[in-house]
């Protein structure tokens, strides 16, 4: 496959050994202080009662197809095991049933329609939509505080960043006290101080979004799992895997074979040098849930392990589930575009498809998805304007600066690509397995990190 890049038998043989092959060091130990959190136990599943409430609710639409009530209630429903799986079936039923919703009764009469009208709109990446229907809720309903929860997330993923934080402010204000509004308000304090370069605040407002679901007379299985998970991802970004993988660990006793803990336990056992260990999480993850980034990901493992026919197995699908989806929207096109990228593969078609998806989603990972794929397609002064864009936050992420490096140092700028280049390694060593290595061999092509 054009574009494969070829791993010395040594580096492997490292990996495999438990060894760091991609920095010559190892993850540094983090001795910050981090709120403690209860520990982890297993929450039971109320999938059999879901499901007999949706066969439930199915049935009475099809008795009667404009039973707008049961169609939102059903709308919700699909919407949750969306969360839970990742299978995007249920979101295709989603949005059948808040479009007969809607079709039934219009918005202004129908306002819970409506809120699930733009949470699939969100879920399936149409933020803008997303947003317009949220804003148009949030006049429909002003004294509430939901409608400013949807329009925050909307905002966030479009990168209006401040308008975002100020639809949570509102949010909270609105929402009282209620416990699942408090964890919400939490969770997205955490992702607004990630996404400014502040792990420390991040994990701890996870932590009391963590505590105060736990505290609820039934915890929510997956809003549970999810902290936990999301814990791990605010280590593994600092570099600290041994904290990541307990974490992981956490979520998937909580929810066992939560497709984001699995996969996320695979990143961690790659960063941490067991090859083998990572490509059984990431087999499980992608035998759970065909994402293509895991897909992709299982592929780069099986690329290190010099399993090349496996790879090659495993690249053709990312193209395949990719394609398939962006037929019927834009779920997964940042996605392809970023693997095209990192495996030198159709530079042209990922640029094309990373410009038209920022221009209308403008944050931070989507100007380092048109940087990335600009390099790529030899656009260097664009893809140095990206690439600062995507920097604006002084986000803490390894990546942005692995690219930011790659793209000084095709520009000719070797002082500003070394920064870079430290930088993403000093951040999360072995942040990516063949990133992490690319920014090595760049540094040693500057003279080394001394």
């Amino acid at each position: 496959m054009k574009g494969l890049r070829v791993i010395p038998i040594a580096a492997v043989v490292m990996m495999a050994l438990g060894r760091d092959a991609f920095c010559g060091t190892m993850a540094p130990t983090q001795s910050r202080p981090m709120p403690s959190i209860p520990p982890a136990v297993l929450l039971p599943s109320d999938a059999a009662a879901t499901e007999g409430t949706v066969r439930f609710l199915e049935q009475r639409v099809k008795k009667d197809p404009e039973e707008f009530i049961a169609l939102n209630k059903l709308a919700r429903l699909y919407l949750q095991r969306v969360r839970e799986t990742g299978d995007v079936t249920y979101l295709n039923l989603a949005s059948r049933a808040v479009h007969a919703s809607l079709a039934t009764l219009p918005a202004e009469q129908n306002t819970g329609g409506l809120a699930a009208k733009a949470q699939v709109e969100y879920a399936s990446h149409d933020f803008v939509a997303a947003r317009d229907h949220a804003r148009l809720l949030t006049e429909l309903e002003p004294g509430k505080g939901y409608p400013f929860q949807i329009l925050g997330d909307a905002l966030l993923e479009l990168g209006e960043y401040d308008e975002a934080k100020a639809a949570f402010q509102k949010m909270e204000q609105l929402g009282g006290i209620q416990a699942l509004t408090r964890v919400a308000a939490e969770q997205r304090t955490s992702r607004l101080a990630a996404l400014r370069g502040d792990p420390d605040t991040a994990g701890r407002s996870l932590a009391k979004a963590l505590t105060l679901a736990l505290a609820m007379p039934v915890p929510p299985r997956e809003t549970v799992a999810w902290c936990r998970w999301q814990l791990g991802e605010v280590e593994f970004s600092i570099g600290d895997y041994p904290a990541a993988e307990r974490h992981d660990r956490d979520a998937l006793t909580t929810f066992p074979d939560y497709f984001r803990a699995v996969a996320s336990l695979g990143h961690v056992r790659a960063a941490r040098g067991d090859l083998s260990g990572a490509i059984q999480q990431y087999e499980r993850a992608v035998h759970i849930l065909p994402d293509p980034a895991f897909v992709a990901a299982l592929g780069d493992l099986y690329h290190l392990a010099g399993r090349e026919k496996d790879a090659v197995a495993q690249y053709a699908l990312v193209e395949q589930i990719g394609r398939l989806a962006s037929a019927g929207g834009s779920l997964y096109n940042r996605q392809l575009a970023l693997f095209y990228a990192d495996h030198d593969m159709k530079p042209v078609e990922a640029y094309t498809a990373a410009l038209k998806e920022y221009a209308m989603r403008r944050d931070i990972y989507g100007a380092d998805a048109l940087g990335w794929t600009a390099l790529k397609a030899g656009k260097i002064a664009a893809a140095q304007t990206a690439i600062q864009d995507a920097l604006r936050l002084g986000t803490r992420d390894a990546r942005l600066h692995y690219h930011a490096g790659m793209i000084a140092l095709a520009a000719g700028n070797r002082d500003e690509a070394r920064r870079h280049l430290r930088k993403a390694l000093t951040i999360s060593p072995n942040f990516d397995p063949l990133g992490a290595r690319n920014v090595k061999a760049a540094l040693e092509s500057l003279g080394g990190e001394k």
